[in-house]
């Protein structure tokens, strides 16, 4: 559309999950990969510090942040996940007032980055599906946008907007640690059984998603 940029601004960055999610972006096309130097956990904006077991991520030192969109809490593990904030600015052309359906080129992205590295997946453009879970833990419910191997959620997607502009929050995991997860849930928990089965990973090094994704940018 005219008068709107449609030239992605890259960027690398590396530290606190809480302070790179409270800032808000600038209106513009810009794609972030973000990694933390500690493990965090990360809440959704709706859900309560009450729903950690705040004893177990004091003795495993992980720090617990909250973010400013939606879905349930996301382990962030150095090393062991690719975090990719996307953003668009109001009247670009992936801009869509429908707040559900302007998650799916956020997937198709994913899906086209899967593929150069090996993964074939779905896209789940159906209504959210929610599970006795999923507010504790993402990967235990799906939404629009996001993508599956087989039955398994491979990469989360949320987002917050503004009139000036939407913000996409999408992560996978390159390592799942269900028994990490399950342990951080504060009682009543589920067990590792129920966990385990939600999340895929993807058999990649953080490097090679991080070119693959760049390269599939609409």
């Amino acid at each position: 559309m005219m008068g709107v940029s449609q030239q992605w601004n890259i960027e690398h960055s590396v530290g606190g999950a809480g302070a790179f999610h409270a800032r808000d972006p600038e209106p513009r096309r810009s794609a972030v990969f973000h990694s933390v130097e500690h493990t965090t956990l990360v809440l959704g904006s709706s859900q309560s510090i009450e729903t950690v077991d705040q004893a177990v991520a004091a003795a495993l030192q992980v720090e617990v942040v909250p973010r400013r969109s939606g879905g349930g809490a996301v382990l962030l593990v150095p090393g062991e996940f690719v975090w990719l904030d996307l953003v668009v600015p109001a009247g670009d052309p992936l801009w869509s007032d429908d707040v559900a359906r302007s998650m799916h080129w956020v997937g198709s992205l994913w899906q086209r980055a899967l593929a150069e590295v090996g993964v074939e997946s779905g896209l789940h453009t159906g209504p959210m599906r929610s599970s006795v879970w999923s507010r504790q833990v993402c990967f235990h419910g799906l939404g629009p946008g996001e993508v599956v191997v087989g039955d398994a959620k491979v990469v989360g997607v949320s987002q917050r907007r503004t009139r000036q502009w939407a913000r996409f929050q999408t992560m996978c995991h390159l390592r799942w640690r269900p028994e990490l997860v399950t342990a951080l849930v504060a009682p009543p928990r589920p067990s590792v059984s129920e966990v385990a089965p939600c999340a895929a990973t993807v058999p990649a090094t953080v490097a090679a998603l991080v070119a693959a994704l760049t390269a599939a940018l609409p």
